[in-house]
This record gives structure tokens, C-alpha cells and sequence, in this order.
């Protein structure tokens, strides 16, 4: 399980698509605590390479993993550098589950308030 967590986290912070779509079983979902909603790996995949194009040396770092019987849980900080913001540092949590070794659901909590600046650069372009 560790070597799936750490090619999905290495994909995420390259916006590696390709190796997510493999990771991710077709009918995934991912559920986030901020918006209380979940997406389809499509969707997902946007927002990640958005999140990877963005946040200049984007990273997971305080990295505590924990085995679970259908998957893994995971804590870390994820941080890198917004441009116009400065320093990013978001406190999140991840439930993940695997079957036949690809993700089949990830349900993420973060820190909403240290997310506020993804949504603001993010709504900032749109608007451009």
C-alpha cells in the first residue's frame, strides 16, 4: 500500500495525469470536506493538474501514513509557494480506499481557511 501512496503523491505534486488515471479505479469518487462534495476522477484530475500548474514547489511534507484494512489514511501539510500569496501551508487528511490495487475513494479534510487562497487565485483567473 505504501508504494500506491507514494506513486499517487508523487503523481499529484508533477500533475503526472497519466499515472492518476491508472491509480484511480474508472468509477472513483473524492469527496472534500470544504465543499462537501464529491467529484469523478475527470474533475479531480482537472483540479490536480490546476493545483500542480499553480503552486510553484508544490509538496507533502509531515507525512504520517497509517494501514488501514481496505486502503490507507494519511495526514501531511501540503505546502509550496502561491504566486501573489506567498508561502501555502495546508493542514489536510486523507481516508483512501484501494481495491485490486487502484484508489476507489478518497475522502480529504483540510483546513478551509488555508485552502481560502487556492479559491481566491483560482476565482481571480477565471475572471481574467
Amino acid at each position: 500500500m505504501n508504494e500506491l501512496a507514494d506513486r499517487f503523491f508523487a503523481a499529484v505534486t508533477s500533475g503526472d495525469a497519466t499515472t492518476l488515471t491508472d491509480l484511480y479505479a474508472p468509477d472513483a469518487r473524492i469527496w472534500h470536506n470544504e465543499k462537501n462534495a464529491e467529484e469523478t476522477v475527470p474533475e479531480n484530475l482537472r483540479v490536480l493538474r490546476w493545483l500542480s500548474r499553480t503552486v510553484e514547489n508544490l509538496r507533502y511534507e509531515d507525512i504520517r501514513r497509517y494501514p488501514l484494512s481496505d486502503g490507507f489514511a494519511q495526514q501531511h501539510v501540503v505546502r509550496g509557494e502561491l504566486p501573489g500569496h506567498g508561502p501555502l501551508e495546508i493542514p489536510a487528511g486523507m481516508f483512501v480506499r484501494v481495491q485490486d490495487g487502484r484508489i476507489t475513494r478518497i475522502d480529504e479534510y483540510v483546513d478551509s481557511a488555508a485552502v481560502a487562497p487556492l479559491y481566491a487565485v483560482s476565482t481571480s483567473k477565471r475572471e481574467q
